[in-house]
């Protein structure tokens, strides 16, 4: 997939065809999804190339002085996506003060058809233009005889509309198999392998301790069984995300650590992918040490239970 990265104004005119798929695009979820496919089946019909814009940063860190924003998808794994999905060209729009003012006709003018754009897909809500204020009513006005355009409609899960919104209330109330059904794939961070202060060997429970790589959205705090991906191998595991409350940390903070079900090894300086499966627990307190080993082992046990149920793996 060809990436271009492109700043307002655009200073050559791209003679290319090619069908756009317009939004931002955190998850791509299961109605991104049936964006980019339709954007695929236009771009079939006319011969064109399937593509897509997304904008970098998010819109809410330029206008909103909101810094350290937390992403399902971060840039370089949104960029993987794409390409899964068949996407030819993605185009990454500087998102800047100068191009936030840009009206929903300059929009049309100054971008899109200078990318050579003869198709337009979007989601229902797509909302585009300062202040928002294009709607996918107004691209139809604004291409008619220039470009074809196309809207496509809410994908429901429980009649409701799959939105990036809601699967974030589903990761921030331990619903990670509903969140999970919306992105239509279980839901992944990454992170690096770091040395840690052993707690977990010295309990029975040795743990891999992750440094992510990129700004995850971060799902509740708690136990989850996970599937993890090391290098060509993968293997299932229980993962807690939290502040450790057990112990006194001088400096609390936010940690994740996973426990292999099924392999002993080294894996510092790994990078690992983490899939969230099903939640355990939320995070807890504990008066010991003792009592904290009886839960963790209570955690594998449901671990293996679960995974004995829902995937072909047999663990003791």
């Amino acid at each position: 997939m060809q990436r271009n990265h492109i700043t307002y104004p655009i200073r050559q005119v791209i003679n290319g065809r090619v069908v756009m798929a317009l939004g931002y695009f955190d998850g791509i979820h299961l109605g991104h999804q049936a964006v980019l496919a339709e954007a695929s089946r236009l771009a079939e019909e006319l011969q064109a190339k399937p593509a897509v814009m997304t904008f970098s940063p998010h819109p809410r860190e330029v206008l909103g002085n909101e810094a350290n924003l937390r992403f399902m998808t971060p840039l370089p794994e949104k960029m993987q996506l794409f390409e899964e999905h068949g996407l030819q060209h993605a185009y990454i729009m500087k998102f800047d003060e100068e191009f936030a003012k840009l009206s929903a006709d300059q929009f049309v003018e100054e971008i899109l058809l200078p990318l050579g754009v003869v198709g337009v897909v979007t989601g229902f809500n797509y909302r585009f233009g300062r202040f928002a204020a294009g709607t996918p009513q107004d691209l139809e006005r604004l291409g008619q005889g220039r470009f074809v355009t196309r809207q496509v409609g809410p994908v429901l899960i429980d009649q409701v509309p799959v939105s990036s919104t809601r699967i974030r209330e589903a990761l921030t109330t331990g619903q990670v198999e509903l969140a999970n059904q919306m992105l239509g794939r279980p839901y992944r961070t990454r992170g690096t392998v770091i040395h840690g202060d052993k707690r977990g060997r010295l309990m029975g429970f040795p743990t891999a301790n992750l440094q992510e790589l990129y700004s995850y959205f971060p799902p509740n705090r708690g136990v989850y069984v996970v599937r993890v991906f090391h290098g060509q191998s993968q293997s299932y595991g229980i993962m807690n995300i939290g502040i450790r409350p057990t112990f006194t940390d001088p400096v609390p903070r936010e940690r994740y650590e996973v426990h292999l079900l099924d392999f002993q090894g080294d894996l510092y300086d790994q990078v690992l992918d983490i899939e969230y499966l099903h939640y355990i627990r939320p995070e807890q307190k504990f008066p010991s040490m003792d009592a904290l080993v009886d839960q963790i082992r209570l955690d594998r046990q449901q671990a293996v239970g679960w995974l004995s149920t829902h995937t072909s793996t047999s663990l003791v």
